[in-house]
């Protein structure tokens, strides 16, 4: 378990993602669509399916293909999410009020250009707690004090690690060009899943049963069964069969292993969360720009007014580095991992450029309220930051 911020404050316990909708997730969009244009934005609202998965099912209905569509931000398949689609070759008429294979229409109106990742503000995010104790409100008020004066570390949620949290692994030995163990990974546990099959699947894979793995492997595991398909026509040609994921999942296994090691940056600098050193190339809040800072002393005003916060790496090709003692450690990370920024391009148009990451974020507009054993928390956090990194400063139970 990673270490906590308010590690002083006791947790108030409790259990969350108990069913969808108390986990409800509403983007905070960039700007309004103009009412004109080639592209449709489309303000969808998905339950129990990631964002991939709705793309798929809009673009089936809709007859189009997946490259037809723009979104904002990725969500998992966890809770309820209201989010902002952008959509060619349709009427706002032909889709609005419907429901597309599961995914509920909530408005849709045109615009002039195709929503890109990342053109967002933020999310707003409304979360029940169950079965919390006793003193759950105090300590959850004393919890958003502290986060909205110090920061919220910028952890990377758990799912960022796949439903078998070894997405990461898989990014690492892709990095080291371990084509044998990205798809042994890939394959994964049979410990770490629950569907009776997909564990069948799984175990006759470790036997060296490729044709039963591939038999027994689930529809939905789409990925798992290319890459059996391939080694079933080609045993021991791993590189070949990982060849068959799309370039946008490598590129997300590759990402995750970045979270993995920007996590280790927010853990070493935890207590200092809300300080800055020289040599800390500075995050500024209002427009995500960077700098290096040269004298702390005086940046450390800002700090305190949250203008400015220090920034972790997201290893890339080309990743901006820090200077002194901050660009040290963080080269002992790659060190440690046996890796070089240029690691990160493996080639054929597959590379990770990295950037940088502040190492905590502000506390939007927060409130909470008891109901029983329930606590209701409500708050808002920039774009790619995890509303787990405040629940569990909350409850303190992962």
């Amino acid at each position: 378990m990673k270490p906590f911020l308010t590690a002083h404050i006791p947790g108030t316990g409790g259990v969350i993602k108990e069913s969808p909708d108390d986990f409800i997730v509403t983007e905070i969009p960039a700007y309004e669509p103009s009412g004109s244009g080639e592209h449709v934005y489309v303000t969808i609202e998905k339950r129990g399916m990631t964002t991939l998965e709705a793309l798929r099912r809009v673009a089936r209905v809709l007859r189009i293909t997946e490259r037809d569509i723009g979104y904002a931000g990725m969500k998992d398949s966890i809770g309820v999410t209201r989010q902002t689609i952008s959509v060619q070759r349709i009427r706002p008429e032909d889709v609005i009020g419907r429901d597309l294979d599961g995914v509920k229409v909530i408005s849709a109106l045109r615009h002039g250009n195709k929503l890109k990742l990342g053109h967002l503000k933020g999310n707003r995010f409304r979360i029940v707690v169950r079965a919390v104790g006793g003193d759950a409100a105090s300590r959850a008020a004393s919890v958003l004090a502290v986060l909205a004066e110090r920061g919220v570390p910028n952890w990377f949620g758990y799912q960022r690690y796949g439903v078998q949290g070894n997405s990461h692994l898989i990014g690492a030995a892709l990095v080291r060009r371990n084509w044998r163990a990205a798809v042994d990974l890939l394959i994964g546990d049979a410990n770490a899943v629950r569907d009776p099959q997909w564990r069948s699947a799984i175990e006759a894979y470790w036997r060296g049963d490729l044709v039963g793995a591939l038999r027994l492997m689930p529809a939905l595991c789409r990925s798992e069964r290319d890459v059996l398909q391939r080694l079933v026509s080609h045993p021991e040609a791993w590189e070949k069969a990982f060849g068959a994921l799309h370039p946008r999942l490598k590129k997300l296994y590759l990402s995750a292993y970045q979270s993995c090691l920007f996590d280790r940056v927010v853990e070493q600098r935890l207590n200092e969360l809300d300080q800055i050193l020289a040599g800390d190339l500075a995050w500024k809040h209002v427009n995500g720009a960077c700098f290096l800072v040269e004298d702390a002393d005086v940046e450390r005003e800002r700090v305190r007014r949250f203008e400015i916060s220090a920034t972790g790496p997201m290893f890339g090709a080309k990743m901006k580095q820090a200077g002194g003692t901050v660009r040290s450690a963080e080269e002992q990370i790659l060190e440690d991992e046996s890796i070089t920024l240029e690691s990160f391009d493996l080639g054929n148009g597959l590379a990770m450029e990295g950037e940088r990451r502040p190492l905590r974020v502000p506390l939007g507009e927060h409130s909470f309220s008891r109901d029983g054993d329930r606590l209701l928390v409500e708050f808002s956090l920039p774009k790619g930051s995890y509303a787990t990194s405040v629940i569990r400063e909350i409850t303190k139970m992962f």
